[in-house]
């Protein structure tokens, strides 16, 4: 553990405080299921609204330093940055399906279109959440989110992994970096030695997993060859069998990498949050335990699937707290001190977008 369950201090004037998430099941099961209501009556429409009541009150329950967040939004920014995107899916689509060859020039646009709509996304959902009545802001360019969003997935995945270390310091430099709280500046950079480490545990999960896949599946073919000698080509058994081990195959990798990016997500937010300053003085600590995190993801996931999705508000509740509660930040000075000046400059810089929020894409 980074800091004990209050606060950790290196000095007693300046000691990491962590966040509290003060929500509850039963009160947010209330939102929730009126949610879902109004969302089918209206055949997804009031899901922008249904948004901003969700977020609301997860962000007017994250309490830090005595003060809770705040989000902005309304749903109708929601509701109409959505329509744009559907609108613009589905001029695509018809134009791929008036001439097929058209798909190269619909995949340039979206190409082009991604990185613009995840920059516009990120700087949307900033500048609607504030903290003590300043708006947070952030000023990353589409050309950063094509190059770490776009290219790094890619290389991530073409590297069959070994190069996600990079991949995730590109994409939190770009996110976070260009951060801004007020007039303020977030700033983090994650030891690429320290996210390798972190990739070591998934590593090893994904090959042994592989291992007893592997057996599991050789077994199986096995067990079944004695029906493939027996059986003709169109026999309906056989049929069977393979489509069975096809599926098998793939819910065990599901299983196994689900397994693997949960562990090393926890450990990559632990290193990046844990490397993170704001204005270049005060710190923020992350210590989310591996297999603690992995177990609330799966756990709340089977739970959420056994009672037809009637648990998800608890889910929901469960790993919000979880993950405020296991981070905190230390303040350089007198907490009233930094806050006025902050406030001071932060309100003015705030007042100057108020109204250019602009749309939520869903990106």
């Amino acid at each position: 553990m980074l800091f004990n369950n209050q606060m950790l201090a290196e000095s007693p004037a300046n000691p990491f405080v962590r966040a509290k998430f003060t929500g509850s099941a039963s009160e947010y099961f209330g939102i929730w299921i009126v949610n879902v209501l109004l969302t089918i009556v209206t055949i997804g429409i009031y899901s922008a609204w249904a948004k901003v009541r969700r977020n609301r009150y997860f962000y007017g329950n994250t309490v830090l330093l005595g003060r809770a967040f705040e989000y902005h939004a309304t749903g109708k920014q929601i509701f109409l940055g959505r329509a744009i995107v559907f609108v613009g899916l589905v001029i695509i689509n018809v134009i791929t399906t008036i001439n097929p060859l058209f798909s190269l020039i619909t995949t340039l646009v979206i190409l082009v279109a991604l990185p613009w709509l995840i920059m516009r996304g990120l700087r949307f959902n900033a500048r609607v959440t504030s903290y003590r009545n300043v708006r947070f802001d952030f000023v990353g360019g589409a050309g950063g989110a094509f190059a770490t969003v776009i290219l790094g997935s890619l290389l991530a995945v073409v590297s069959f992994g070994l190069l996600a270390p990079f991949s995730s310091r590109w994409l939190n430099r770009y996110v976070f970096n260009n951060f801004r709280y007020g007039d303020r500046p977030f700033h983090t950079d994650p030891r690429i030695g320290a996210l390798y480490g972190a990739l070591l545990i998934p590593a090893l999960m994904v090959l042994l997993g592989a291992v007893v896949l592997g057996v599991i599946g050789l077994g199986a073919v096995g067990a079944a060859a004695p029906l493939f000698d027996h059986a003709g080509a169109d026999d309906p058994q056989a049929g069977v069998a393979i489509v069975g081990l096809v599926y098998l195959a793939l819910f065990g990798a599901f299983i196994v990498y689900g397994l693997a990016a949960l562990v090393y997500r926890a450990a990559v937010h632990n290193i990046v949050w844990s490397s993170m300053t704001i204005d270049g003085r005060h710190q923020l600590k992350s210590d989310l335990g591996r297999r603690r995190y992995a177990w609330i993801a799966i756990s709340n996931l089977l739970v959420t699937i056994c009672t037809l999705g009637l648990m998800r508000p608890w889910a929901a509740v469960r790993l919000a707290r979880y993950i405020v509660e296991h981070t905190a930040v230390r303040v350089e000075g007198e907490i009233g001190d930094v806050a006025t000046a902050i406030e001071a400059t932060g309100a003015a810089v705030g007042s100057e977008y108020l109204s250019m929020e602009g749309f939520d894409f869903g990106f």
